[in-house]
């Protein structure tokens, strides 16, 4: 069912969802100076002309969650903050991402996790029409630029926000708007065209792997893990123990986002690093992207992601990122060029 509304009638049912449901849409942050999700109350603080700095998985999976508190007798679950459900307003590589969660979240090990699934739960997606690519997107290579896993579609134009209403629930704000035929569209070229590495065997990791090509990280990158925060795939995380006072047994255990590229992430109690090096982090990273994941979670209609899938969405946020303008899309699109040099070595 579509719908036609102005701002203030777009704003009234924003009005309506909040009381039920926190909103997040990509928002200036004023005091970081970025475009991140952040709660809305009324359609002009959502950012349409420049890209979301941040991905929108910090709404669904803090960056530091309590998990339990516990003394030296008793361990408690936290409980959440309130009752009330999340509405992502987010574009489509976006909610393709968020489906990248969910297959590492809800079926990695043959469970759900539980304090991911029980924020997860609470979310409905409202897509957010984009027709037009930013700089450093290359999602129409991913197959990302579109989706139909949303409850409710926008276009947001000067004077009136056009919606597509698939959840009945969400659709109720909308009783006394007027109606109309509306179809989102998407963008269809990006100004960056990837190419996919070509990993059709196990056999061709480790080659692959042992390449040369991975040392020039080495120097390039700082282990700063910036990338990984900003991407809206990265699941990595660590668990702390915050204890509240000197000597005390009493305390609590958050899980606090992590990062592959940091020089601590494989480090164990002994000291030993099972990679050594920056370049080594991004071999890892590489080819967690675009092999790993869709060796491993892409199945042909799980949470709407296509059998070929690879878990990179093409926000382009991490070559946004980067301090030392390290480009992820060059570093595939590279060892794409790679692999075409191995495999033509052994055809000759």
């Amino acid at each position: 069912m579509g719908y036609r509304v102005d701002y203030d009638k777009m704003n009234d049912i924003l009005a309506v969802w909040s009381e039920t449901y926190h909103v997040y849409a990509p928002a200036w942050d004023q005091r970081k100076k970025k475009v991140r999700y952040r709660e809305i109350k009324t359609v002009d603080q959502i950012v349409l002309d420049r890209q979301a700095d941040f991905s929108p998985k910090e709404a669904y999976y803090p960056v530091s969650q309590t998990m339990f508190y516990f003394t030296d007798t008793e361990v408690t679950e936290s409980e959440l903050a309130d009752d009330k459900g999340i509405i992502v307003i987010a574009r489509p590589c976006d909610i393709n991402g968020m489906a990248r969660l969910d297959c590492i979240f809800m079926e990695n090990g043959g469970h759900a996790d539980y304090f991911y699934a029980r924020l997860r739960e609470k979310v409905k997606v409202v897509m957010l029409e984009c027709r037009e690519s930013f700089e450093h997107c290359f999602c129409v290579s991913m197959g990302t630029n579109k989706t139909d896993q949303y409850d409710a579609a926008l276009r947001i134009t000067e004077n009136e926000v056009l919606v597509e209403i698939k959840d009945e629930t969400l659709g109720a704000a909308f009783a006394s708007a007027s109606a109309c035929d509306f179809t989102p569209e998407y963008v269809q070229e990006n100004q960056k065209k990837l190419h996919i590495p070509q990993i059709t065997d196990r056999s061709m990791v480790k080659p692959i792997s042992d390449l040369e090509y991975w040392t020039q990280y080495d120097e390039k990158c700082m282990s700063c893990g910036g990338c990984n925060t900003v991407c809206g795939t990265c699941s990595c995380f660590d668990t702390v123990d915050v204890i509240y006072q000197e000597g005390s047994r009493s305390g609590e255990r958050r899980r606090v986002w992590s990062s592959c590229m940091l020089e601590s992430y494989t480090m164990t109690a002994g000291g030993n690093r099972a990679r050594k090096t920056p370049g080594a982090n991004m071999r890892f990273k590489v080819l967690h992207k675009f092999y790993d994941f869709a060796d491993r979670f892409a199945k042909d209609g799980a949470h709407g992601i296509a059998c070929d899938a690879q878990m990179c969405v093409g926000c382009g946020r991490c070559d946004m990122r980067c301090p030392k303008q390290i480009s992820f899309f060059d570093a595939v699109n590279g060892l794409a060029a790679e692999i075409e040099k191995m495999n033509a070595g052994e055809e000759a």
